[in-house]
C-alpha cells in the first residue's frame, strides 16, 4: 500500500507558509481594526462637540423654565410689589416654605441639599459623570419653593447642578466612553451657570476653575460650545439684556484706586467672616438630632421673615436690590446694614439644609459693600469723583474672590457685565486684595470646606494650584558619570572607566544625542581587539531621552524606567550637559514634597 499523504492545514501549502499566510491575515484584520477605532474616536471626538452644542441648548432652556418658576412662586406668595404684599407674608410664607422643602428633601429628595458645585464636582471625581435625573427635578422644585419664598439663596448654582445632571443622563444614553462621559458634567455645569448668569465666559471660567482644574482642547470646546448655546437660548425667551442694568463707567483718577484698595480690604474680612460662619455653625447643626432636620429650614425661615419686616431687601436671590445699588439708590450706611443682613440671612438659610446656591447672596452683598465703601468716600473725599456704581460693580467680583476664591472668574465676570475694559484695574486691585486675606485668615476654600464637613475628601483645585510645581532642576544632580565623546577610542573609555570605577559612561555625540554605556559593554568590545576602534563604530543605536531642568518632573518619570540615567541638557546647546537624573532621584524628590504637603496638610487642620 501506498504511503498515505497527509493533507496540509491550509489546503495544499506547507505548513510554514500556512501559518505565515494566518499571522498575516491576522496582523492585516488587526491594522482594520485599529482604522476603525481611531475612526470611532474621531467620530465619538465630534459627536461630544455636537452633544455639548444640544446640552447647552437643554440646560438653556431649563435655566429659563427655572428662572419663570422662581419668579412665579415669588409673586403667588409674596406678591408682585418688590416688598412683600404684607407683613404676614412676609413673616409666614418663608416660615411655610421652609416647612415643605425640608419635607420634600427628607421625604422625597434626599440628594438636593446644598449648592450644586460639590455635587457636580463628585459627579465628575467620584461617580464617572453618573448623576440621576432625579436629582434635577428635585432641585428644581425645592429651589424654586425655597428662593420664590424670600430664603436668601440664588438659583445660579442650582442652574449649574442641573445642566450636569442633563449632560450625565445624555451621556449615558448614548452610551459613551467613560472619559467623555465624566467630562460631559461639567459641559453641562457651564451651560447651567452661563444661561444663570446670562454670561458665557464667567461660566466656562468657573468650571474650569473649580470644577476641572485643567485645561484641554477637547474640553474647553465642548464648554464655549455649551455655554454659548445655552445663553443663546436665555436671551432668545427672556431677552438679551445682561442680568443688571450697569450705568455707565467713566474711568478713575489714581487717587481712587485707594478706594478700591480699600474695598478690598473690606470685602477680604467680610468674606472671612461669612466662610468663619459656615465653618462654624454648619457642622454644629448637622450633628443634631435627624428629627430636627425637619425644622431647621422652617427657622431658618422664620429669622429670615423676622429680618425682612425691617429690611425686606435681604429676601430672595435681591437681583432688583443689586440693580438699585448699582444705580446709587440707597445710602451708604443703608448698603452696609444689607450687606451684614444679607451675610446673616443667607447663612442661616444654607446651614439649615434648604437647597440653594451662594453666588447671588455673594453678588448681593459685594455691591452693598462697595457702594458702602463708594459713598463714605464720597463724603470723606469731596474731591474725588467716584461713583458708587463703580464701587458697587468692582465690590461684586471682590466678594467672589475672597468668598468664592475664583480669582480668574470675578475678574471676568465684572468685565463681561459692565462690558467696560477700563475698570480692570480697580477689579484687579480690589479682587486681590480680597483673594489675598481671605486666604490669608480662612486656610480652606468654600468648596472644599463644604465637602470636608461631608466627609468626602474632593481635590482642591485652590491647593492644587499653590502648589509648587516640581521640575526636573528640582531632582537632577551633578554628573557623577564620566562623560565621553562618541569620537573617543573604546581603549581611552576603558581608561576613563577605571580610573573612575564608573558602571556607566555616558557618550555624547556631535549632533546632540546621548547613550549609555555600561562598563561590561565595553569590556566585550575591547576582547576583541576592538580599543583602537571609536565608540560611534561600535555602539548601537539606543539613543538616551533628554529633558530639560525647567520641565515639569512629572515628564521624566517614564524616562527614567528602566534606564541608569536620563541627561539633562542646556536648551541651548543640547550637548551641554546640565545634571543627570535616576529614576531613585525623581521618587526622592516626589517623597520629600510629598511629606512637606503632607505636614502641611495637618498644620491648617
Amino acid at each position: 500500500m501506498a504511503d498515505r499523504q497527509e493533507t496540509p492545514v491550509d489546503g495544499g501549502q506547507r505548513p510554514g507558509r500556512a501559518i505565515s499566510a494566518l499571522a498575516a491575515k491576522a496582523s492585516a484584520h488587526a491594522a482594520r481594526i485599529r482604522q476603525l477605532a481611531g475612526r470611532l474616536t474621531v467620530r465619538e471626538s465630534q459627536l461630544f462637540l455636537l452633544l455639548a452644542m444640544l446640552i447647552g441648548l437643554l440646560a438653556g432652556l431649563a435655566v429659563v423654565c427655572f428662572r419663570i418658576a422662581i419668579d412665579s412662586t415669588r409673586i403667588w406668595l409674596l406678591g408682585s410689589g418688590l416688598a412683600p404684599a404684607s407683613w404676614e407674608r412676609t413673616l409666614f410664607v418663608p416660615l411655610v416654605a421652609g416647612i415643605l422643602v425640608a419635607l420634600l428633601v427628607m421625604w422625597v429628595f434626599p440628594d438636593v441639599r446644598g449648592s450644586g458645585v460639590n455635587q457636580t464636582k463628585a459627579a465628575v471625581y467620584i461617580y464617572d459623570g453618573y448623576v440621576p435625573f432625579r436629582t434635577v427635578i428635585g432641585k428644581f422644585v425645592t429651589c424654586a419653593l425655597a428662593i420664590g419664598g424670600g430664603f436668601s439663596l440664588g438659583p445660579e448654582d442650582p442652574a449649574l447642578q442641573m445642566g450636569a445632571d442633563i449632560a450625565s443622563v445624555m451621556g449615558r444614553r448614548l452610551l459613551l466612553s467613560q472619559e467623555k462621559t465624566r467630562l460631559l458634567a461639567p459641559v453641562g455645569a457651564a451651560a447651567g451657570l452661563a444661561a444663570a448668569f446670562n454670561a458665557p465666559i464667567a461660566g466656562v471660567l468657573f468650571v474650569f476653575e473649580e470644577v476641572i482644574g485643567t485645561w484641554s482642547a477637547g474640553g474647553l470646546g465642548g464648554l464655549i460650545l455649551a455655554a454659548a448655546s445655552s445663553v443663546t437660548i436665555l436671551r432668545l425667551f427672556l431677552g438679551s439684556q445682561p442680568i443688571f442694568r450697569v450705568p455707565p463707567y467713566r474711568g478713575f483718577s489714581p487717587p481712587e484706586l485707594i478706594g478700591y484698595a480699600v474695598l478690598g480690604v473690606f470685602g477680604g474680612f467680610a468674606s472671612v467672616v461669612f466662610l468663619k460662619f459656615l465653618a462654624y455653625v454648619r457642622p454644629r447643626l448637622r450633628k443634631l438630632p435627624r428629627w430636627t432636620f425637619y425644622v431647621q429650614p422652617a427657622i431658618a425661615g422664620l429669622l429670615i421673615g423676622l429680618i425682612g419686616l425691617a429690611y425686606p431687601q435681604v429676601m430672595g436671590a435681591g437681583y432688583v436690590y443689586i440693580d438699585q445699588a448699582l444705580h446709587g439708590q440707597f445710602t451708604w450706611e443703608t448698603l452696609g446694614i444689607l450687606g451684614g443682613l444679607k451675610i446673616l440671612a443667607t447663612g442661616m438659610a444654607f446651614v439649615s439644609g434648604t437647597p440653594g446656591g451662594m453666588f447671588a447672596p455673594a453678588m448681593f452683598i459685594g455691591a452693598t459693600l462697595g457702594g458702602a465703601v463708594g459713598g463714605a468716600e464720597q463724603l470723606l473725599f469731596h474731591h474725588l469723583h467716584g461713583s458708587v456704581s463703580a464701587f458697587a460693580l468692582v465690590g461684586i467680583g471682590t466678594l467672589f474672590a475672597g468668598f468664592l476664591r475664583t480669582p480668574i472668574t470675578s475678574v471676568f465676570m465684572v468685565l463681561e457685565t459692565s462690558g467696560n475694559y477700563s475698570i480692570i484695574i480697580p477689579v484687579m486691585i480690589s479682587n486681590t486684595i480680597a483673594y489675598l486675606i481671605s486666604r490669608r485668615y480662612q486656610k480652606v476654600p468654600l468648596f472644599d470646606l463644604l465637602s470636608r464637613q461631608e466627609g468626602v475628601d474632593l481635590p482642591s483645585l485652590e491647593e492644587q494650584r499653590e502648589q509648587p510645581v516640581l521640575r526636573v532642576q528640582h531632582a537632577m544632580t551633578p554628573p557623577t558619570f564620566p562623560v565621553v565623546r562618541s569620537e573617543s577610542l573604546v581603549g581611552e573609555a576603558i581608561a576613563m572607566a577605571n580610573s573612575s570605577n564608573a558602571r556607566v559612561l555616558l557618550v555624547r555625540f556631535p549632533s546632540g544625542r546621548w547613550m549609555a554605556v555600561e562598563r561590561s559593554q565595553l569590556d566585550r568590545f575591547g576582547e576583541a581587539d576592538g580599543r583602537g576602534r571609536k565608540l560611534s563604530d561600535v555602539l548601537t543605536a539606543d539613543w538616551l531621552p533628554t529633558v530639560h531642568p525647567d520641565q515639569p518632573l512629572d515628564v521624566a518619570i517614564g524616562f527614567a524606567q528602566g534606564r541608569p540615567v536620563v541627561p539633562v541638557v542646556s536648551r541651548v546647546d543640547p550637548g551641554k550637559l546640565e545634571g543627570v537624573l535616576t529614576l531613585d532621584d525623581v521618587l526622592e524628590t516626589y517623597r520629600e514634597a510629598s511629606d512637606e504637603a503632607h505636614g502641611s496638610s495637618h498644620s491648617v487642620l
